[in-house]
C-alpha cells in the first residue's frame, strides 16, 4: 500500500463500507456486545467515523474481525474498497496492518502529549521566571515558609523568668485547641494540588492567640515548597497584585487584615483580592481579625446610609472562618501538663485565671502599668496613652504622631500635673509610656520602616492589648478639648480626621467637629464637605449648606446631588429637586431614584411614585420594594402590597415585615400581625417593636408590652435605648421614653444627655445636672468655621 496509513481516514473507510457494502451490518450495537469489545454503541459509532480513536488495540481488532466476518459471509473480500481505492476489503482489514497503524498512532499520540507538556513546563517556567522578576521590584517579596519566624509575622512574644534568646523573644510551647484542628483543615484544603484559592480568617479579640494559631497552622499544614508574603501595608499589597506577583503555591498572610482593608485604599485592596481569588491556586489568603473590625467590615449599611465596605463584605463572606476563644477553659490540664517543661506556661498557670495568651503577652501587666503610674511622670505617660486610646477608638486608623499626642496630653492631667510639669516633662512621660512591661511590650510602641532598617520617625501605635482596654473602659468617655483641639492642628489623613469629627459631633463636641471636618474637607475628603453641609442645613442656613452640598457635588461626590435636591425640594422647587436627583441616579446613585419617588409621592403624583420605585428595584434597591408596597398598600391596593412586601421579606429585607403585619392587621389577623412584628424585632427593626408595643398595648397586654420594651432594649447598646425612647416619644409615651435614657444616662452616655437636655429641660441645666462639661456643646453658641478650599 506504499504510504503510511492515516488510521482516522482508513477507520472513516471502515465505516463507509459497513455503510455502502454491507447494508450497515453488523449493527454498532450488534458490534459492542462483543465479549471483547466492551464498549459503548456510541463509542464504536464515533471509531468507524474517524471521530475518536481507540484507547485500547483490542476492542478495536474485535470489531474489525466482526465486519471481515460480515464481508467474507457476503464473498466481497478481494472486491475493491470503493471505486477510488486499490486496495480490497481483505487489506482494508487485515489485522496486522491494523495492529501496527494502531501502534504507529499511540506512539505520535504519547509523543506529541509529551511535547505539549515540555512546552507547558517551559511556558510555565518562563512565567515563573517573569513573576520572580515583578518580585524582585517590589518592596514586599515572598520567601520559603520554613524562613519566617513568628516573631516577623507579629506574634505576640511571651513573658519569661529564665534564660532566653540573644534577641529576647520568647515562644511558649504551644497547646492545640479545638480551633487548631479546623483551622488547619481549612489549610490543608487549601494547598491541596488543584485547590481554587481561599481565603482563611481566624478571628479573636487581642492577646488571646489568633496570630499564633495560623502561625502553628501554617508549618504543620502548608508544603514547604509553599512561599509566604506579608505586605508591609495596603499600598504594598496593591503593588504585589497589581504586578501579578502572588502565584501559585504562596500564602498571604494578613495579620491585623483591618490595617488593609479598612482604610483610604480598603476597597481597592478587597477588590484586587477578590479577582485574584478568582485565578490559579492553590492560593492561601490568611487573615487575622479582631471580631468588631470584623463586624465594621461585614456589616450591611441600613436603608439610605453609604456602604463604606461592600468589596472587603464581599471578600470575607467567602472565607473560611475560625474563632479562637478569648480563654483555655476546659483544656487547663493540657496547660499545666506542658507547663512541666515551659517557664513561660508555668508563671501564666500560677495566676490561676483562664485567660492564658493574655497573661503571656502580659496583658494585665500592661493595664497595671496604665492604670496604676508609678513616679514622677507616671502620670504624664498614663496622659500620652490615654491620648492614644481615644484617637483609637474614635477612628484613628494609622500611626499616631509624636506632636498630636504631646498636644492632647494637657487635657488628661490635673491643674497641678500641669502646673508642676517640668521643661523635659515629654520626654520623660514618653519614657514612661515606653517601658518595656515585664520585658515583653510596651504601652506605646515604635513602627518599623516598610523596607530598610530603624523605625519611622515621630511615629508610635499602641499596644493592641490597651487598644481594647481602651474600647471597654473608655466607651462612654468625652474626650478633653485638648484632644481635639491637637487632632486639628496635627493630624493630616482625611479619614482619620472624618472619623473624629463623626465622633465629636455625636459627642456634642460640635465646634470641634466643625473644625474637623473643615480640615477633612481641606485634605480632599469630599463626604466631610457634604456633612458640613448638612450641619448648616439643620442650623438653618440653608445658602450655606447648598454652597457646600455645590462644592462636594462639584468635586465628585453624587450623594451631594441628592442632598442637593432635598433642598431645593424643601425650598418648594419640586422641578429643580427632581432635575439633581435624576443628576444624582445617572451618576450611579441608585438611591436617589427612590428620593425622587418620595418626591412624586409627596406631590400626590402616585403613578409618577411607582414608576421612579420601579426603576429603583430594577437597578438593584430592594428597599424600595418596601416602599411602594406602602404606596400600593395607601392606594388600596393591598393584594399588590402583600405581594411587593414577600418579594422584599424574601430579599432580606427585614422591615417588609412591619407592612406584612400591618395589612395583617387591617384584616383583624391580630394574632398573624403581632407574630409579624415578633420576627422583625429579633432582625433588628427598631420601629416594630413600636408597632408591636402599641398592638399589645391594644389588646390590653400593658405588661407584656412593657417586659418586651425591656428585654428589647436589656439585649442593645446606648444607642439602641435612645433609638427605642424615640419612638416611645413619638407614640406619646413620654415616661417610659425617659425611663429608657436614664439607662443609658447611667453610663454616662452623651447622646442620652442630649436627649434628655433637648427633650426635659434648658440644655445648661442638663449638663450641669449630670456632670457633663458643656463646652462646645449644645449650651455655647459657636461660630460656622469656612473649610480653606472655598
Amino acid at each position: 500500500m506504499g504510504a503510511q496509513p492515516n488510521i482516522s481516514e482508513d477507520l472513516r473507510m471502515v465505516g463507509a463500507l459497513k455503510r455502502d457494502l454491507l447494508d450497515r451490518h453488523p449493527s454498532d450495537n450488534a458490534l459492542r456486545k462483543h465479549p471483547d469489545v466492551q464498549v459503548s454503541r456510541d463509542t464504536v459509532g464515533a471509531w468507524l467515523r474517524g471521530d475518536r480513536f481507540p484507547q485500547k488495540v483490542e476492542p478495536l481488532l474485535a470489531v474489525l474481525a466482526q465486519i471481515r466476518a460480515e464481508a467474507a459471509r457476503r464473498g466481497l473480500l478481494d472486491a475493491p474498497t470503493d471505486s477510488t481505492q486499490d486496495s480490497t476489503v481483505a487489506e482494508l482489514l487485515a489485522p496486522d496492518r491494523w495492529h501496527t497503524s494502531w501502534q504507529d498512532e499511540q506512539r505520535r499520540r504519547t509523543q506529541a502529549n509529551q511535547d505539549a507538556a515540555q512546552r507547558q513546563r517551559a511556558h510555565s517556567a518562563l512565567q515563573e521566571d517573569e513573576r520572580r522578576a515583578r518580585q524582585a521590584a517590589l518592596a514586599d517579596r515572598p520567601r520559603p515558609v520554613g524562613s519566617w519566624s513568628a516573631q516577623r509575622l507579629g506574634v505576640h512574644p511571651a513573658i519569661h523568668t529564665g534564660p532566653v534568646r540573644e534577641d529576647g523573644f520568647v515562644l511558649p510551647l504551644y497547646v492545640p485547641r479545638p480551633h487548631d484542628t479546623e483551622l488547619r483543615a481549612h489549610l490543608t484544603a487549601a494547598a491541596a494540588d488543584g485547590a481554587r484559592p481561599q481565603m482563611v480568617v481566624v478571628r479573636g479579640a487581642s492577646c488571646t492567640g489568633k496570630t499564633r494559631a495560623a502561625f502553628e497552622a501554617v508549618r504543620a499544614a502548608v508544603p514547604a515548597d509553599f512561599d509566604l508574603l506579608f505586605p508591609a501595608d495596603a499600598d504594598g499589597l496593591l503593588a504585589v497584585l497589581a504586578a501579578d506577583a502572588l502565584g501559585p503555591c504562596t500564602v498571604l498572610w494578613l495579620n491585623e487584615a483591618q490595617d488593609y482593608l479598612d482604610g483610604p485604599k480598603g476597597e481597592a485592596v478587597a477588590a484586587a483580592l477578590l479577582r485574584r481569588l478568582d485565578d490559579l491556586g492553590p492560593l492561601i489568603v490568611v487573615a487575622t481579625l479582631w471580631p468588631d473590625h470584623n463586624r465594621t467590615l461585614a456589616r450591611r449599611p441600613n436603608p439610605g446610609e453609604s456602604d463604606r465596605h461592600p468589596k472587603a463584605r464581599d471578600l470575607l463572606a467567602q472565607a473560611r472562618y475560625t474563632y479562637v476563644p478569648d480563654s483555655f477553659t476546659g483544656h487547663l490540664e493540657a496547660v499545666r501538663e506542658a507547663a512541666r517543661d515551659d517557664n513561660s506556661l508555668a508563671t501564666a498557670v500560677q495566676t490561676g485565671g483562664v485567660d492564658l495568651t493574655q497573661v503571656l503577652a502580659a496583658g494585665p501587666d500592661l493595664v497595671e502599668h496604665y492604670e496604676h503610674p508609678a513616679g514622677e511622670y507616671g502620670p504624664y505617660g498614663r496622659a500620652l496613652i490615654s491620648a492614644a486610646m481615644d484617637a483609637h477608638r474614635l477612628g484613628v486608623a494609622g500611626p499616631l504622631l509624636l506632636d498630636f499626642l504631646q498636644a492632647a496630653a494637657s487635657g488628661y492631667l490635673t491643674n497641678t500635673e500641669r502646673a508642676t510639669a517640668r521643661p523635659d516633662w515629654f520626654a520623660e512621660a514618653m519614657a514612661y509610656a515606653r517601658t518595656q512591661v515585664k520585658a515583653t511590650i510596651r504601652p506605646l510602641q515604635e513602627i518599623p520602616r516598610p523596607s530598610g532598617m530603624g523605625a519611622l520617625p515621630g511615629v508610635v501605635r499602641l499596644a493592641d492589648f490597651l487598644q481594647q482596654h481602651g474600647r471597654r473602659t473608655r466607651g462612654t468617655q468625652v474626650p478633653p478639648a485638648s484632644f481635639w483641639h491637637a487632632a486639628t492642628a496635627h493630624l493630616t489623613d482625611p479619614n482619620d480626621l472624618v472619623s473624629l469629627a463623626h465622633a465629636a459631633h455625636w459627642q456634642l463636641r460640635y465646634r470641634h467637629a466643625a473644625h474637623l471636618y473643615c480640615a477633612a474637607a481641606d485634605g480632599g475628603n469630599t463626604h466631610a464637605l457634604l456633612t458640613l453641609a448638612r450641619l448648616r442645613k439643620g442650623a438653618g442656613d440653608l445658602e450655606g449648606a447648598q454652597r457646600l452640598a455645590r462644592q462636594a457635588a462639584d468635586a465628585g461626590n453624587i450623594d451631594a446631588l441628592t442632598d442637593l435636591a432635598w433642598m431645593r425640594e424643601d425650598a418648594g422647587d419640586l422641578e429643580g429637586a427632581q432635575r439633581l436627583a435624576r443628576q444624582a441616579a445617572d451618576a450611579g446613585n441608585i438611591d436617589a431614584l427612590t428620593d425622587l419617588a418620595w418626591m412624586r409621592e409627596d406631590a400626590g403624583d402616585w403613578e409618577g411614585a411607582e414608576r421612579f420605585y420601579r426603576q429603583a428595584i430594577d437597578a438593584g434597591d430592594t428597599y424600595a420594594l418596601v416602599a411602594l408596597a406602602g404606596l400600593r398598600k395607601n392606594v388600596g391596593d393591598w393584594a399588590g402590597a402583600e405581594r411587593l412586601a414577600i418579594q422584599a421579606s424574601d430579599a432580606g429585607v427585614a422591615d417588609a415585615l412591619v407592612v406584612l403585619a400591618s395589612l395583617r392587621e387591617e384584616i383583624g389577623d391580630r394574632k398573624g400581625a403581632e407574630q409579624l412584628l415578633r420576627k422583625a424585632v429579633d432582625a433588628g427593626v427598631f420601629h416594630a417593636v413600636i408597632d408591636l408595643v402599641e398592638l399589645l398595648k391594644d389588646a390590653e397586654d400593658g405588661e407584656e408590652a412593657e417586659r418586651l420594651a425591656r428585654r428589647v432594649a436589656s439585649t442593645r447598646d446606648s444607642d439602641a435605648l435612645i433609638d427605642l425612647a424615640e419612638e416611645l416619644k413619638g407614640t406619646g409615651d413620654r415616661k417610659g421614653a425617659e425611663q429608657l435614657v436614664l439607662e443609658a444616662v447611667h453610663a454616662r452616655y452623651p447622646r442620652a444627655l442630649r436627649w434628655l437636655a433637648e427633650s426635659r429641660m434648658e440644655p445648661l441645666e442638663a449638663y450641669n445636672r449630670y456632670g457633663l462639661d458643656p463646652e462646645g456643646t449644645l449650651a455655647e453658641p459657636w461660630e460656622w468655621p469656612e473649610p480653606r478650599i472655598l
